[in-house]
């Protein structure tokens, strides 16, 4: 178990009573590090971004949950999309003297003086889905093979379109949304698209008749569903009044719901102007049940479960002083190392499997998406 008590020790005249305590030997909880023995008694602090997704909840809780099952404490804090917000939760983590630090960030350019705060009090750093830049002060990262997911939404909508046969159809019409541009994965996942996709454009087989097609002209700020609302309704104002959308590739279930709302708007899903493919990723509830009723078309299933799983055995291993297992020492580069990395492979997800991967699969039961 790693000892904090020196670096706590040479902050504990601008800390509080119980700083002071802890650096004489007692954390946060009452007990004593003496008194610890493997994960007994250590405190874990986890900072997701916000309530306002279901995802970011069903993390924290699984997270907590498999710390807890370890023997760990927890500390579970949401910064609801203010980048200041999430700083300063992790900061009072800090000095309430955690012995570890799962983060998920809300910017992940923001994070770099309060993880040197966590370095010098000997706290280790698992960046969780979302890398953290800028900073060696990251021990390793958990997250899904966030590439991988943006091929499975690009592959699926060139094969629902019909293009993956080698046949000369089209052309049809795309438009391309993206996550937060203070998000890494958002790179990852618009390329993995843009692999399958940019060959299709090229042939011109799909055309993005709005022209916006660079990845710093797609962006959806905190991944917002409104925000992306207000673009699919300006899209399809400028440029789809004489022509209709067949596919719009989304990132992520909030924005598919934004999008899908804009595209009801114009009309579309009834009559004779069907509803275009809409990929998402997550499988939240809403989304599923909008599969399941036609409107969105595909998800990429990730199962959090598995993600906390892999954060807190991390977590385990490195505060015993023993090396976690990473299955990626190359490809995340946050500009001040390659952070070693776990990454667990997601699942592409329409009506034709909902029911065996998620419901079989025991994510959730049939009730909760009817």
């Amino acid at each position: 178990m790693r000892n904090r008590r020196a670096a706590l020790a040479a902050i504990a005249s601008a800390a509080s009573l119980a700083l002071t305590l802890t650096a004489c030997g007692q954390n946060s909880e009452g007990g004593s590090e003496e008194d610890k023995g493997g994960s007994d008694g250590a405190t874990v602090g986890i900072a997701m971004p916000t309530k306002s997704s279901e995802r970011w909840i069903t993390d924290g809780a699984n997270v907590e949950k498999e710390l807890k099952g370890k023997g760990f404490k927890t500390k579970l804090v949401f910064g609801e999309d203010d980048p200041d917000q999430q700083v300063s939760q992790i900061e009072n983590m800090i000095t309430q003297g955690v012995n570890a630090l799962i983060v998920a960030a809300i910017d992940n350019k923001s994070l770099g003086n309060v993880l040197q705060q966590a370095k010098d009090a000997d706290i280790p750093v698992i960046s969780y889905d979302r890398l953290i830049l800028g900073t060696e002060n990251v021990d390793y990262y958990a997250s899904f093979d966030n590439e991988k997911v943006g091929e499975l939404q690009g592959g699926y909508i060139a094969e629902k379109l019909g293009l993956k046969d080698g046949s000369e159809k089209g052309p049809f019409n795309i438009e391309l949304f993206a996550g937060s541009n203070d998000d890494n994965n958002t790179r990852y996942f618009f390329n993995g698209a843009m692999k399958v996709l940019k060959p299709y454009m090229d042939k011109g087989q799909l055309v993005v008749r709005s022209k916006q097609t660079a990845l710093n002209q797609v962006t959806t700020l905190r991944w917002d569903g409104g925000t992306a609302q207000k673009r699919m309704d300006d899209l399809l104002t400028s440029s789809y009044r004489s022509a209709k959308v067949d596919a719009v590739l989304s990132p992520y279930d909030g924005i598919s719901i934004g999008i899908l709302s804009a595209l009801k708007s114009d009309g579309y899903g009834s009559g004779s102007k069907a509803m275009p493919v809409v990929t998402g990723q997550d499988a939240e509830i809403a989304s599923v049940k909008s599969i399941k009723a036609g409107q969105q078309t595909q998800t990429v299933f990730k199962d959090l479960r598995e993600l906390a799983k892999v954060a807190a055995t991390m977590v385990d291993a490195v505060l015993n002083d023993k090396k976690p297992e990473v299955n990626d020492t190359k490809s995340y580069d946050n500009g001040a190392k390659v952070v070693p990395a776990y990454l667990l492979q997601p699942v592409s997800v329409d009506k034709s499997n909902y029911e065996k991967v998620l419901v079989g699969g025991g994510y959730y039961t049939e009730g909760q998406l009817n």
